[in-house]
């Protein structure tokens, strides 16, 4: 009964920030990055959860949550999250790559996930919060490949990695309110993190290599 209602509660939380959506918000794609700046992107489950993370990244330009790996133009949250659109919640990143490189990115998703889940992320189930890596050009896909060998061969992980490697298509920024949500509203981000049970699960996979919230 318990876990039931531990999993209950940042799914209600969840109904009650998506109603704060504004149905009539202009989904629109990202742009090319600037010149002398690259992009990647990364899906970790819920993507309030994966923007902190980047944002303290030195070499890290903008960080934007969003929706891709789907066909639909220009998906709302509430598609998304229904799980019928195929496309799933990400974060695309801006870098400069002579400040900070790939694989340090790579490294960053990887402590910040459950490789191991193929159905979702802790408490969010479906194939909108599976984890993925969008590659941009064939140098990325390179070393994502690598970088999931290597974590593979390290036995750090109990289970296969469920983690995709796939080519990066159309980004599509999500509603502002869910962009800095962990900057703007501190409280219920937090209330969600701790319910859904983030911290603990990466902690039992990472040891001490978790990431410190």
């Amino acid at each position: 009964m318990r876990r039931s209602i531990r999993f209950l509660v940042p799914l209600l939380a969840l109904v009650l920030f998506a109603a704060l959506a504004r149905a009539d918000e202009a989904i629109v794609a990202t742009k090319p990055a600037p010149a002398g700046l690259e992009k990647a992107a990364f899906a970790g489950g819920c993507f309030w959860c994966m923007q902190g993370p980047y944002d303290s990244l030195p070499g890290v330009v903008s960080t934007t949550v969003g929706y891709t790996g789907g066909e639909r133009a220009s998906p709302t949250y509430h598609e998304v999250g229904g799980g019928g659109s195929g496309h799933i919640e990400s974060i695309e990143i801006v870098y400069d790559a002579k400040k900070v490189t790939y694989e340090k990115l790579l490294d960053v998703f990887w402590h910040n996930v459950d490789p191991t889940n193929p159905y979702g992320q802790f408490c969010d189930n479906g194939t909108q919060y599976r984890t993925a890596i969008f590659f941009e050009t064939d140098a990325q896909r390179a070393a994502a490949e690598a970088s999931k060998k290597a974590l593979a061969a390290s036995g750090v992980l109990k289970k296969p990695i469920a983690t995709e490697i796939v080519k990066a298509g159309v980004f599509w920024r999500a509603e502002e309110y869910h962009q800095s949500y962990y900057k703007k509203n501190p409280i219920r981000y937090n209330f969600y993190r701790s319910g859904c049970g983030r911290d603990a699960r990466l902690k039992e996979i990472w040891g001490d290599a978790a990431p410190k919230h």
